[in-house]
């Protein structure tokens, strides 16, 4: 049985000798890369943080002290420390999910993995300890370096800082990566301690010098480690700045030595006030085919050959993240005053080919949505029109900025949205259905979801000479779909996409949404019911015909992957009330509630967003509102065979 195998909980870890933690390492690192091969997931992150975690739980008594991941992906040594070792649906549905999950484990507090919200929750957790006189009871967040270049943790900081009596630990994972290098001024400085030769060749040497020794001379020099901190530390400046926050510091420290990391944080623990413990780490650690990815380290994965790294299946056709990687750099060939903005997510959002072909025009303001808005409305201001690229669950953090930096002044700024909808297994926090909801409400704004990438291609022209309004494209995650031609198009960009003989229901199609809108059609067509499919391609404000076709049909049914509260089809209700059109609306979209991890497919077929279910509903609200049809419908005719074929 291997040493993995007998850990059912932290205090399983306290019998483990020095060689064994050594020994549980490798086996932890093992476990992950064959796990995580079959699964996807994040790999990279976790296989850094192996000794970390091991150390935290070996000093620290979870769940009774309080453990929060800054972000929640790198909690898979977590998962596997706290008893929770089958990985084999991992991000699955009815599996372990990706990220921390309280209804998972006891020991997982924060579900959120958005970053740089940690040290707010510990600042939180901690005071409420202290308030409540449960001073023996620890706070500690692990924060990602990536995570120090959000606001939220230096807000935080400036309160924690504050108030020097609880027990509160920040460890740092600093290995110079959030998705890709740390960006900023606060990486800059990070990396001059990482790499500060003469503090790395003192520590080096003088710990070579005792290990010459054997057993005693690393006895000896454990024991002395803590006053040749003090001296190694005159050669590096952390510790003006985190004094400079009333914050103890501690380090840097090997991060890979189990042992190193246990004593940095005992002292924290000993130490009794808020105290930062800065440890060196390496993103993908013992895994060779990680180390040598450039790109991001194999910061999340999909299933791959745990030998090669090689990913399994690879689709031949082109995502979505692809097509804007090309197009941005198209449109910005041709128009000098695009610049694009991204935070800290170059690659994942397609931008990083812009930064190649235009390294001056490309900037990467760390994870720092809110700045990223305002900072694009500044550049709108001074003449250029910023495309600001983030994943559509990020977008939430910046709705302020979007609101009254963005909509109230009048920028063009365009926002492109990546993974909007449905996400799947990344779970709650990652889905992007709140975006269409959420901007809808800012003045002026023009939001657009494009069916496929001749539309997206359109758009995102249409979208960049927009200069006094912002303009917001979204689109799902994953591969586009083969191109769907239109009928015809209305004066104003409504795509046509099918027209029945008669017209019974007008289904408003929202974006990838579109093809579901056909099959419907489809359906209705074959039950006698007259359907007419359109997409609107900018979605707000409602194009006016749509309101016109609207009052040429019996129901309009919109369908879109966002949230039915405040969605589309609530703007086009209201539209369509205001113009005095009485059509029936049926508005069809996803639950207002915090959606599980699974995946798309699994989530649509729950929401009812099917061509059966949908069909089958509109051939019951047609019949039961008595509205004629062409041909009169046998009973045998509305059979499961009709609707479900």
């Amino acid at each position: 049985m291997s040493i993995l195998e007998t850990i059912h909980g932290p205090r399983d870890l306290d019998g483990l000798s020095e060689e064994q933690l050594v020994q549980l390492a490798a086996e932890v690192r093992a476990f992950l890369v064959a796990n995580v091969a079959k699964t996807g997931g994040h790999l990279g992150p976790n296989l850094g943080v192996v000794e970390a975690t091991i150390a935290i739980h070996r000093v620290f008594d979870s769940p009774r002290d309080a453990i929060v991941f800054d972000t929640g992906h790198q909690s898979y040594v977590h998962k596997l420390l706290t008893g929770r070792q089958d990985f084999s649906m991992l991000r699955q549905k009815g599996g372990l999910a990706g990220y921390p999950q309280r209804s998972e484990s006891e020991h997982d507090i924060v579900e959120s993995s958005h970053a740089s919200s940690s040290l707010s929750w510990a600042d939180g957790i901690s005071r409420a300890f202290a308030m409540t006189g449960q001073n023996d009871r620890h706070v500690i967040a692990m924060v990602g370096d990536g995570a120090l270049t959000g606001g939220m943790t230096w807000e935080a900081l400036n309160n924690i800082s504050d108030d020097n009596t609880r027990r509160l630990i920040i460890v740092v994972n600093d290995n110079g990566r959030s998705y890709a290098p740390t960006i900023g001024g606060m990486a800059r400085f990070l990396n001059t301690v990482r790499t500060r030769r003469s503090y790395r060749s003192l520590y080096l040497s003088s710990r070579k010098a005792f290990d010459r020794l054997g057993g005693p001379g690393r006895s000896f020099y454990r024991g002395v480690r803590g006053g040749l901190h003090g001296f190694l530390s005159r050669f590096s400046n952390n510790e003006a700045l985190y004094s400079n926050l009333d914050i103890k510091y501690i380090g840097p420290v090997h991060g890979h030595d189990i042992e190193a990391m246990e004593e940095a944080l005992r002292q924290a623990k000993n130490y009794g006030a808020p105290v930062i413990v800065h440890a060196i780490t390496q993103k993908g650690r013992g895994y060779e085919p990680a180390l040598r990815d450039a790109a991001d380290q194999f910061h999340a994965v999909g299933q791959i050959d745990p030998e090669t790294g090689e990913p399994i299946e690879s689709s031949s056709k082109p995502s979505w993240t692809s097509v804007f990687a090309d197009e941005i750099v198209k449109l910005a060939e041709k128009n000098p005053k695009i610049v694009g903005i991204t935070a800290a997510m170059l690659r994942p959002t397609g931008l990083h080919k812009f930064a190649e072909r235009f390294p001056e025009r490309v900037h990467d303001v760390g994870i720092a949505e809110q700045h990223a808005a305002t900072s694009a409305a500044g550049l709108a201001f001074g003449g250029l029109h910023p495309v600001v690229a983030v994943y559509a669950t990020f977008i939430n953090r910046a709705f302020d900025q979007v609101l009254m930096d963005v909509g109230l002044h009048r920028a063009g700024v365009t926002f492109v949205l990546d993974r909007a909808g449905v996400t799947g297994p990344d779970g709650p926090s990652h889905h992007g259905i709140w975006d269409l909801a959420i901007l809808q409400v800012v003045p002026n704004i023009r939001l657009a979801a494009p069916r496929d990438a001749a539309r997206f291609r359109e758009e995102l022209a249409e979208a960049v000479v927009v200069d006094d309004a912002p303009t917001v494209l979204r689109f799902p995650k994953g591969s586009v779909g083969p191109d769907i031609e239109a009928v015809r198009r209305t004066d104003d960009g409504v795509d046509v996409l099918a027209e029945g003989e008669r017209k019974d229901v007008l289904i408003v199609a929202v974006g990838p949404m579109a093809s579901l809108g056909l099959t419907v059609a489809e359906r209705l067509a074959a039950q006698g019911i007259g359907a007419t499919v359109v997409d609107p391609r900018w979605v707000v404000p409602v194009p006016r015909s749509i309101l016109s076709l609207a009052a040429d049909h019996r129901i309009v049914v919109t369908i879109e992957d966002g949230i039915r509260v405040g969605g589309i089809g609530t703007r086009v209700r209201q539209d369509l009330r205001e113009a005095g059109i009485d059509t029936a609306v049926d508005e069809l979209g996803l639950p207002d509630e915090f959606i599980d991890h699974a995946t798309r497919e699994q989530i649509l077929e729950e929401a009812g967003l099917t061509p059966q279910k949908i069909a089958r509903d509109l051939v019951a609200q047609v019949l039961g509102s008595r509205i004629p049809i062409a041909r009169p419908l046998p009973a045998d005719e509305l059979s499961e065979r009709h609707l479900d074929a």
